[in-house]
């Protein structure tokens, strides 16, 4: 039997719908089950509340600044490195390459007390900590992404005459853009990730702060509000991400991502 058009063009939002409806039912449903969860209609109550106060601009303002200076000093290095260790310069490719898959495999939580200890609690340690988590996926990405750009496009720009500057700036570079663009996303996404864990030792606001003091404090509504508000901003930047991606490489047929990727 053929699906209705408006049917499947809805049919997305209905396990949204159901689960929206499920959320708002549940915390309903037993005394013991309202103190852990708090419904729909109650988190949007309260974002307003923290809307209107000021308190959540105030708060995502500053873990927006913390993770997008991490996510910026990760891309100064894990790019430039990249296209370092991408062939340029295979002795020292064989030297670092070791170093590299070890250290991108460390539990970035199991490094916080380090982080602490070399920069203490302020906001230094916080955003190297960012920066640490998003540098592995913008440097193994672009490692990839230079390492896989078609040869028959740099000999073919070879000998047309192009200079290594042209090279680098006309074929290299838009041929690693778009594994390039998924490092950064999902270094993006990896940034919102730690903020909670970042935000909750020796800070003073932040959503993830703002997740930690509702949780000692025991307000349900506000640490489900602020979740939410760190799931939001998070998968926004990733929209704005993809937007810019694919306005720049319009010319190009998307890319799927390599995660991670190893060198």
């Amino acid at each position: 039997m053929k699906i209705p058009r408006c049917f499947r063009r809805f049919s997305g939002g209905l396990s949204v719908a159901l689960f929206l409806a499920l959320w708002e039912v549940a915390p309903h449903c037993g005394e013991q089950v309202g103190l852990f969860i708090a419904p729909p209609s109650t988190l949007l109550r309260t974002l307003w509340e923290l809307f209107q106060s000021g308190e959540l601009a105030r708060h995502t303002g500053t873990s927006l600044f913390r993770a997008l200076l991490g996510l910026l000093l990760a891309s100064a290095v894990g790019i430039p490195l990249g296209f370092l260790l991408s062939g340029w310069f295979p002795t020292l490719e064989r030297i670092v390459k070791p170093v590299l898959r070890l250290l991108g495999e460390v539990n970035p939580f199991s490094l916080f007390p380090v982080f602490m200890l070399l920069f203490g609690i302020g906001e230094i340690s916080k955003v190297a900590m960012i920066f640490w988590v998003c540098l592995w996926p913008i440097l193994f990405n672009t490692i990839t992404g230079v390492v896989t750009v078609d040869p028959g496009h740099i000999k073919t720009a070879r000998s047309m005459g192009a200079d290594q500057r042209t090279l680098i700036f006309k074929v290299i570079i838009p041929g690693a853009s778009p594994l390039i663009f998924n490092g950064l996303k999902i270094g993006c996404g990896t940034a919102f990730f730690m903020l909670i864990a970042a935000e909750m030792v020796g800070a003073s606001a932040g959503l993830g702060w703002l997740v930690w003091n509702a949780q000692i404090t025991y307000q349900i509504p506000k640490l489900f509000a602020a979740t939410v508000a760190i799931s939001v901003l998070g998968v926004a930047l990733s929209g704005i991400f993809g937007f810019v991606e694919k306005k720049t490489l319009a010319w190009r047929e998307p890319v799927m991502g390599a995660g991670d990727g190893t060198l």
